[in-house]
């Protein structure tokens, strides 16, 4: 069974090497967005790179907004081109997210939100961040730290795609 919407924004919020993860997330959960039709769920790592390079060149030459898109492709870049992905497409109105993990929904590798040509990304109000209550340990916290090596995906990737 495919995950929900909330799972996958869940997921997408503690993914470190998505910049703008909070605003795709933020998508994600709105009521408008819908899943999208997607007849092509199972895909491979060197099918969704040559998808998405194309897409960039596309974007840039037709000045079309999309948020995550160098991220995805930095992080498909690095992987076995023959490792399988699922791809998640949702929608609303004129914006397409598509949301690309190992099979579970929790371990998403990269993420795109885009608009139509032309069109202006949502504007979609980032969460703000909770703090720990008094009673929270750091050590605590430590026990969920997940390490990653630097420089990989992790390293954060704060560009925005205006083509």
């Amino acid at each position: 069974m495919p995950p929900t919407k909330r799972q996958l924004a869940a997921s997408l919020l503690v993914c470190a090497h998505i910049a703008d993860r909070e605003v795709i997330a933020g998508f994600l959960a709105d009521e408008a967005t819908q899943v999208g039709t997607n007849p092509f769920r199972q895909t491979s790592v060197g099918a969704q790179l040559q998808i998405w390079v194309g897409h960039n060149f596309e974007f840039r030459s037709s000045r079309t907004e999309a948020l995550g898109l160098l991220c995805l492709l930095r992080t498909l870049g690095e992987l076995p081109r023959d490792e399988p992905l699922v791809q998640e497409i949702l929608q609303a109105g004129p914006y397409r997210a598509y949301v690309y993990h190992r099979g579970d929904g929790c371990q998403i590798v990269g993420s795109v939100l885009h608009a139509r040509p032309g069109v202006a990304l949502p504007v979609i109000p980032k969460r703000a961040r909770r703090r720990c209550t008094k009673s929270t340990s750091l050590a605590q916290l430590d026990l969920f730290m997940i390490p990653m090596p630097s420089g990989g995906p992790s390293s954060g990737c704060n560009h925005r795609v205006l083509s």
